[in-house]
């Protein structure tokens, strides 16, 4: 019998954390646990570890683990922690949810297995597969500009028929297909933006929240925009959406992870140090990005100690 957790928490915008690397390649643990407890001092629900932007694919089976493990023990029951454990082989994607729940993960996050493309019959075993060896609930993954296979409305309807899904991280950026799906999935079914430049118009549709990178940058500021378009306050909402839309757009126009990464080494969180294939920045991209955040940082309508760590702890930080 699955152990299903409430939902609840599963809304607004969770942050996909980055991973801090020190100067040695390793893990920077105290940047990581300011991290996490920088989220949770926003008021967030959920944090993501392990994911996109946690460089996943670039982790030991080990770092994988203390990872999520390091997240619950800091968490403390204040804010779940959905680990990233998808891949594109089953057996694969078994063991780190596996080792996700042996860490005390709240949920998994699987992606739609990449490179091999398989059929939607294959798609719909995979994850059937999952939910057969563990007992967490599952959040889907559907990103098919890195997995080359997008989901089908049929395979995410057959695999809700399971309460163990619990929702579905959209980061096909096609609104449509939310109206679509909210009319035929379980109304506790939740469905999630995969990226902040369409997350304005995914809520404003019907969706339930946002996995996204600017919740790293300016919590608060992601806060509010969930908190007024839930409410209805179009003028506030339309302000702070396209503010939102822009940082969004302005971290996805390189290298996403390589530019969220020096955005959080400019408010004092972690340095920039990225793991090959990716790499830093050029000095262009650097100053891109600079501008619009320091501005921001400059402006009343940002709470700039919310996008700062406190200073005494701005010193682990490299």
């Amino acid at each position: 019998m699955a152990r299903i957790y409430p939902s609840h928490w599963l809304g607004g915008f969770i942050a996909d954390l980055p991973t801090p690397f020190d100067d040695h390649d390793g893990i920077d643990w105290p940047a990581f646990e300011m991290l996490c407890e920088h989220q949770i001092g926003s008021g967030a629900t959920a944090i993501v570890v392990n994911e996109t932007m946690g460089e996943a694919s670039t982790l030991s089976e080990d770092e994988h683990g203390a990872i999520i493990g390091t997240a619950v023990k800091v968490a403390r029951g204040r804010i779940a922690v959905i680990a990233g454990a998808g891949s594109n082989s089953t057996s694969q994607a078994i063991e780190l949810t596996a080792r996700a729940e042996a860490e005390g993960a709240y949920a998994v996050l699987s992606v739609v297995p990449y490179y091999n493309k398989p059929m939607q019959a294959g798609i719909l075993a995979h994850f059937q597969n999952i939910a057969a060896s563990t007992s967490l609930p599952i959040i889907l993954h559907d990103n098919p500009s890195r997995t080359m296979r997008e989901m089908s409305d049929e395979t995410i309807l057959r695999l809700s028929e399971s309460s163990q899904f619990l929702g579905l991280n959209d980061a096909t950026g096609n609104v449509a297909r939310l109206f679509r799906l909210r009319s035929m999935l379980p109304a506790e079914f939740r469905l999630l933006c995969g990226n902040d430049v369409n997350a304005a118009a995914y809520l404003a549709c019907g969706g339930d929240g946002c996995i996204s990178m600017v919740a790293n940058l300016f919590p608060d500021l992601c806060r509010r925009s969930y908190d007024s378009c839930m409410t209805g306050n179009v003028r506030v909402s339309r302000d702070l959406s396209g503010r939102l839309a822009a940082f969004g757009a302005l971290l996805s126009a390189d290298s996403s992870v390589a530019a969220l990464k020096y955005g959080m080494s400019m408010l004092g969180f972690m340095g920039p140090a990225v793991r090959l294939p990716l790499v830093e920045l050029d000095d262009d991209a650097k100053q891109a990005i600079t501008l619009p955040i320091a501005a921001a940082l400059g402006e009343n309508q940002i709470d700039k100690s919310s996008a700062r760590p406190p200073a005494h702890r701005r010193s682990n930080a490299r």
